[in-house]
């Protein structure tokens, strides 16, 4: 079952997320249960405002997350759209959202127990 553990976060600073087993690192990150990949908004058209759209986390769902970790930013500048909000509930997905860096504490907290996903955007 080891393969289907979430990637750890091995550090955030502005600009760059690096995950352990991936070279170059993020500059946001979708990491959901056996890996991890770029999180490009444009595929979804996301913007600050209204910000994560339900299109961002659908792959995290289908990738059977149980738990997701919704970063704003390192300013909260990221907002949550509350048809996403209402997605997650509907899916009976256990949801955190945080500042980036506690947003990664916690993600890398759970990583170890749940199927866990995460959306980490690392400026503003």
């Amino acid at each position: 079952m080891e393969e289907m553990r979430s990637p750890l976060i091995k550090d955030i600073s502005w600009g760059q997320v690096q995950v352990e087993g991936y070279g170059a690192p993020f500059r946001d990150v979708k990491l959901f249960p056996g890996g991890a990949r770029e999180w490009d908004w444009t595929e979804t058209g996301t913007h600050h405002t209204p910000g994560i759209l339900p299109a961002d986390v659908e792959e995290l769902i289908e990738r059977g997350a149980v738990v997701i970790v919704l970063s704003t930013g390192f300013h909260g500048r990221l907002a949550v759209c509350s048809e996403t909000l209402q997605l997650l509930e509907d899916a009976l997905v256990t949801t955190h959202v945080a500042n980036s860096e506690e947003a990664v504490q916690l993600y890398n907290k759970l990583r170890v127990r749940e199927a866990v996903a995460a959306l980490i955007h690392s400026t503003c």
